[in-house]
């Protein structure tokens, strides 16, 4: 294990609703599953499905019009129930209906004696599980006919009710083995595993083989596995790196030991409305009606697929992202504060100071989605470098972005960031700007020109 490396910017958002430990068995048969492209940034989905198709667990849904190589798997075995379209006949979703009992498509299994680049890369093609492959820069699925400089994955989450990972990897820790040992073969680096210095206990993640593992602490962002490739190994022009989430990694185990694409993945349930918080074995994809009804308090609820500060908003009868292993409801703010900043505060969270509450550090609070405040001037403020552990500009970046100014966005690190790194700055954000989407916009700006 590599020295520890300890952040101190950053932000810790004390919020109740933090899934108990508890995992909760289903009380019905789950049957309602989606696959939704958006997921998939940068992909230009292409059907290979209709309405009424049968479908295995395994079957290609869609391929990526640009790189017809790269699909994306149906998680479920069953019948597709609805194509939903959106504005310029977007594709949404896919809908599928799924058997009481799943049959998967065989791959066929993989010895790790087997392991060859070629070999590891056919397989996750064939699963479409090359997908959930990401790199950076951009934050795209894996280019397949490119090798990468190194791969990272975070064993961590530091983001509000995030779940645990050590939760997650309990009985698995064999499939994720497998998982890093067949990824360590595509790259000509090294695969980097971070973990928390005092959280992370499991030995799949700290004795992992084929892996160099890294200590970190700090508060959030520090599980980002953006912010540990940038004290890791920073990104440089020209570099690409891969990064994998860890349950991705076990379902990828699963691929080469079952040679079966098994998407069963453990979510948490976690935040101020619900009722019984904890942890549900599910399948990826799943309707979020069968976790939530009957299971949230009174009033109007903000259903989000992932964290409070990335996630995306779902209806209360949505679908799990891709991506996400985290369901988060919260109060809608539909409420305005008496007197606002004028009042002490007492059971208000303040970064800024602003409310007494900041001397009372252990406190837990019962937050909603109100912005308090409208968008304001872009000013300078010195706070987001309070929040953002990482050795760039963050305020001369945004505004770089903002101008389109590639290359002062180049020279200000724009390839070493994502959206979600500069989450928490949109969060303190007294001006209240949409900064993850000016992120987004620089990031696909220097894409298109640059590649």
């Amino acid at each position: 294990m590599e020295n520890l490396i300890k952040l101190r910017r950053g932000l810790d958002i004390r919020i109740e609703g933090c899934p108990d430990s508890s995992l909760n068995a289903p009380t019905v048969s789950y049957r309602k599953y989606a696959v939704k492209p958006t997921d998939f940034y940068g992909m230009q989905p292409k059907l290979k499905v209709q309405a009424s198709d049968r479908v295995l667990a395994g079957d290609a849904l869609f391929f990526d019009k640009n790189h017809p190589q790269i699909t994306v798997s149906s998680p479920v075995s069953g019948t597709v129930d609805e194509i939903v379209y959106g504005e310029r006949r977007a594709l949404l979703e896919i809908r599928i209906s799924a058997d009481e009992k799943l049959e998967y498509k065989q791959f066929g299994a993989l010895a790790q004696a087997d392991f060859t680049p070629e070999k590891i890369k056919e397989k996750l093609l064939a699963s479409g599980l090359w997908a959930f492959i990401r790199q950076r820069p951009y934050d795209l699925p894996a280019d397949s006919d490119t090798t990468p400089r190194d791969i990272f994955i975070s064993a961590f989450d530091t983001a509000p009710f995030a779940p645990d990972m050590d939760m997650v990897v309990h009985g698995q820790e064999e499939f994720f083995q497998t998982g890093v040992t067949a990824l360590s073969r595509l790259t000509q680096g090294k695969v980097y595993i971070g973990v928390h210095r005092s959280k992370t206990a499991s030995a799949a993640f700290t004795q992992c083989r084929d892996a160099v593992v890294v200590p970190f602490d700090g508060p959030h962002p520090c599980g980002n596995v953006g912010v540990q490739i940038h004290h890791i190994k920073p990104i440089n022009k020209g570099e690409r790196v891969w990064y994998v989430h860890p349950q991705d990694v076990i379902v990828m185990g699963r691929l080469f030991a079952k040679g079966i694409y098994d998407a069963t993945k453990i979510v948490a349930l976690a935040g101020g409305q619900v009722i019984k918080t904890g942890y549900h074995k599910i399948v990826s994809g799943l309707n979020l009606d069968y976790l939530l009804r009957e299971n949230l308090k009174e009033g109007e609820s903000r259903v989000i697929s992932g964290n409070i500060l990335t996630g995306t908003r779902v209806a209360a009868n949505g679908y799990l992202g891709a991506f996400d292993s985290l369901i988060s409801v919260i109060p809608e703010g539909d409420r305005y504060r008496f007197m606002g900043w004028l009042t002490p505060g007492l059971n208000t969270f303040s970064y800024s100071h602003t409310f007494w509450s900041w001397l009372f550090r252990s406190r837990q609070y019962r937050m909603d989605t109100n912005r308090n405040g409208d968008t304001r001037a872009f000013v300078l403020t010195g706070q987001y470098e309070k929040v953002l552990p990482m050795d760039i500009y963050p305020m001369q970046l945004l505004k770089a972005c903002l101008a389109k100014d590639i290359e002062k966005m180049e020279a200000l690190g724009i390839y070493e960031v994502s959206p979600e790194d500069f989450a928490l700055c949109e969060y303190i954000d007294a001006s209240k700007i949409e900064i993850q989407e000016i992120i987004r916009q620089g990031l696909e700006l220097v894409r298109k020109e640059v590649g």
